[in-house]
């Protein structure tokens, strides 16, 4: 007989291999992915922040028609400078407006406030020299942030030949320099030729204001200028001794009233 052998069992099939965890130090470095959008919508927000800076500083430009006053020799866009403004009759004008209807150009003054010492003489002194310093085309128009009633009471007082402008919101005068911090405005004058160019931009007092325009005219060509301004100081003297004349015999008749009065008490 044929004695039959079992075949010896197939050795079993090794335990299938565990995969590895993955380390933790990558996924602390893939963890950055899921901020992204975050940072997307940061920078997006920094864009959108610069273009509204850009357009508020396109706009004030725009409204004051410079980022900082123009200096003298400079030249400027008349167009859109120093915003809408408002004579003392109510009439809506602007600084291109005044130049272009002017011969030569525009002399703005400008006074803190209408009627009070200070502007009074300011205003005078250029109302008395008003034929010389217009000779050669120049327009003169006086320039504060007081309202059109106040202007007008101002100009009729004092019977000033020029127009007085009306700037509430000093959008002018602040584009000319004379605009002062929180509100205000700062005594000088200004002048513009046709073509933009300024001539002169100057702070100073009543009579300093007045010497700027008088040197523009001298090279423009205006020799009648001296004696506008002789004339002016001579009403100015005559002024003065007015005013000391009358207060001389106000204080006489004070003394007769004080003398009749102790007359009157002294017994007969």
């Amino acid at each position: 007989m044929v004695e039959l052998r079992k075949r010896p069992a197939p050795p079993p099939a090794p335990p299938p291999a565990k995969k590895k965890a993955a380390p933790k130090g990558k996924a602390k470095k893939d963890a950055p992915a899921a901020e992204e959008p975050a940072i997307e919508e940061s920078a997006a927000a920094e864009v959108e922040a610069a273009a509204k800076e850009t357009v508020a500083e396109t706009a004030a430009k725009t409204s004051s028609g410079a980022s900082t006053p123009p200096k003298q020799g400079e030249t400027i866009e008349l167009e859109g400078f120093g915003g809408e403004i408002e004579t003392n009759d109510g009439e809506k004008v602007t600084l291109a407006q005044l130049v272009q209807s002017s011969k030569k150009g525009v002399v703005l003054f400008t006074y803190p406030k209408a009627s009070t010492p200070g502007c009074t003489t300011q205003a005078c002194l250029f109302r008395d020299s008003y034929a010389p310093l217009t000779a050669t085309g120049l327009a003169i128009y006086g320039l504060s942030n007081d309202s059109p009633k106040a202007n007008t009471t101002f100009k009729t007082k004092q019977n000033l030949p020029y127009p007085l402008l009306c700037d509430p919101s000093a959008s002018l005068i602040k584009a000319i320099g004379f605009k002062k911090a929180p509100k205000g405005t700062q005594r000088g004058v200004f002048v513009v030729n046709k073509d933009g160019k300024i001539l002169a931009v100057e702070a100073g007092g009543p009579a300093a204001t007045v010497e700027v325009v008088k040197g523009v005219v001298k090279a423009e060509g205006g020799g009648e200028v001296d004696q506008g301004l002789e004339k002016a100081e001579e009403r100015a003297v005559e002024g003065e001794e007015k005013e000391v004349e009358s207060e001389k015999v106000a204080q006489t008749a004070a003394e007769v009233a004080d003398v009749a009065k102790g007359l009157d008490g002294t017994p007969a």
